[in-house]
């Protein structure tokens, strides 16, 4: 790679650091649940939540091996620093959102503009930022570096970038699928592609299949029996739901995916009906955008709350596409001046504004942000954190319910904080529970899935319950928190009978 091809690769880096270090202290329980297994299994070499209790509700597995791995990388400097190593991979992922974007610039000649509008979009948009610790800047990053070995021919780097994406994310398949069949060298070869890729994934999925007892995590199954937190709204509703809440916010973050919704009906008439010159052939973009769109009609049909980092893949990729479809119509019709350039320039003008306000949006929480600009936690992330040391020394070894949200209260608390992330045995309630009342379908798929689950396992109990109220802490054993969703409230530690 030549000097100039690392400009956007250190764009990407620079922007990401920047990103964490705005959002550092911010971070949201369920980013905190991902450190703390990344924790567990760097010092302990344990899969779960806390210590000496395996569970398998993380979400992302590749996510928790990358940041154990560099958690590890850590300790050379003594203790085990998680943030720090969520804080590199942010940094690499941004690097590889660089180097895609600077591979499709020079595959599809888009103007050097595009790729830092590409980059910046990712890395602005605010659904992404208020959910980091997530998975929210790998699935981005795995699927742009998917679609640059699509768009190159490159089946066996394809396969080992497929497995990487579901072990990002198992419903990341939708994407592998779809931008497989659109590249002709890569359906030539589709054998061992997929061989490669069944390779690289397998060998995690067998063993959580049968040493944790499912093949999937814990997670879909627990996030299907709370669709109810959000009722009336779904997902598929749920975009007008944070729109009444958050107007400018969702405008920055679903306007580009919807300009690209518009560019992949123009780009589909283009190429199959009337083959308009200004739409040159993306394949493998066009498929990512197309992906982007059935993610977000298969999540309509799982059955999952309106948790706003599902939103991250479909807006994410669909925008992508829509600035790549944009710069190649631009360039192309850049070089044929019979072509006008009027109509791509001000697509892509539109979309950096949406940028840029999206910046904006980010700026207008404060820097560095105190908590996410989506949030609804009972608490800050430094008052959890707060909490969580506290009661780690008043426990004293002993076990607590957990109040609703483990995630930065495990992570500080180093203790035995338990519920359905964290015990199997709750989990396993919560499965069968879901078993039950899902469609023949869906019951038939939950089945298999925890073909090898111990069904004897029962639930731990714990000696104490930690219960959240709003309102000032009173009394003993009682902490008082703030939290710019809930207010002020106060978390009371009480013995169970």
């Amino acid at each position: 790679m030549n000097a100039r091809g690392w400009v956007l690769p250190v764009f990407g880096a620079l922007l990401a650091a920047a990103a964490f270090l705005v959002v550092r202290g911010s971070l949201t329980d369920d980013g905190y649940i991902t450190l703390a297994y990344a924790k567990n299994l760097a010092v302990h070499g344990e899969w779960g939540i806390i210590p000496g209790s395996p569970a398998n509700s993380a979400t992302s597995p590749l996510n928790v091996l990358l940041l154990a791995a560099l958690t590890v990388v850590t300790r050379v400097a003594g203790d085990p620093h998680p943030v720090v190593a969520l804080g590199i991979l942010t940094v690499l992922c941004g690097g590889a959102l660089g180097w895609a974007w600077q591979r499709i610039g020079r595959t599809l000649a888009l103007p050097p503009a595009a790729g830092v509008l590409g980059v910046a979009l990712v890395l602005l948009n605010p659904f992404v930022l208020s959910a980091i610790g997530l998975e929210v800047l790998l699935i981005p990053a795995v699927l742009l570096v998917l679609t640059v070995f699509a768009l190159e021919g490159r089946p066996i780097r394809f396969g080992v970038t497929a497995g990487l994406t579901v072990l990002t994310r198992l419903d990341l398949v939708v994407f592998v699928v779809v931008i497989a069949l659109s590249a002709p060298a890569i359906r030539r070869r589709l054998l061992p592609a997929a061989g490669v890729a069944v390779l690289t994934a397998a060998p995690w999925f067998v063993v959580s299949w049968v040493a944790f007892g499912s093949f999937v995590p814990d997670t879909l199954a627990i996030k299907q029996t709370q669709v109810g937190l959000f009722a009336p709204w779904t997902y598929t509703t749920g975009p007008v739901m944070y729109y009444l809440g958050y107007p400018v916010t969702v405008l920055v973050a679903f306007v580009p995916a919807l300009l690209g919704v518009v560019a992949l009906a123009a780009w589909a008439a283009a190429r199959f009906s009337v083959r308009w010159p200004e739409f040159p052939a993306l394949g493998p973009v066009a498929a990512l955008g197309g992906g982007g769109i059935l993610y977000f009609v298969a999540y309509s049909f799982i059955g999952v709350g309106p948790f706003h980092w599902y939103y991250v893949a479909p807006t994410t990729t669909v925008g992508s596409f829509a600035v790549a479809a944009f710069g190649a119509w631009f360039g192309q019709a850049r070089e044929r001046t019979v072509l006008r350039t009027g109509p791509p320039l001000l697509a892509l003008g539109v979309t950096g504004v949406l940028v840029l306000s999206a910046a904006a949006v980010d700026v207008a929480q404060g820097l560095p942000w105190k908590s996410p600009v989506i949030f609804g936690n009972w608490a800050s992330a430094q008052d959890y954190a707060r909490v969580g040391a506290a009661l780690g020394k008043r426990l004293d070894g002993a076990s607590v319910a957990s109040p609703g949200e483990i995630g930065t209260l495990a992570y500080y608390c180093e203790c035995a904080i338990i519920d359905e992330f964290s015990d199997r045995g709750h989990a396993k309630e919560l499965v069968e529970q879901r078993i039950a009342k899902a469609n023949p379908l869906m019951s038939l798929a939950l089945r298999i899935n925890y073909h090898w689950l111990d069904r004897s396992i029962t639930p731990r109990k714990p000696d104490y319950r930690l219960q959240y109220a709003s309102g000032p802490a009173t009394g003993p054993d009682s902490w008082q928190v703030q939290s710019a969703a809930k207010g002020v409230g106060h978390f009371t530690l009480v013995r169970e009978p």
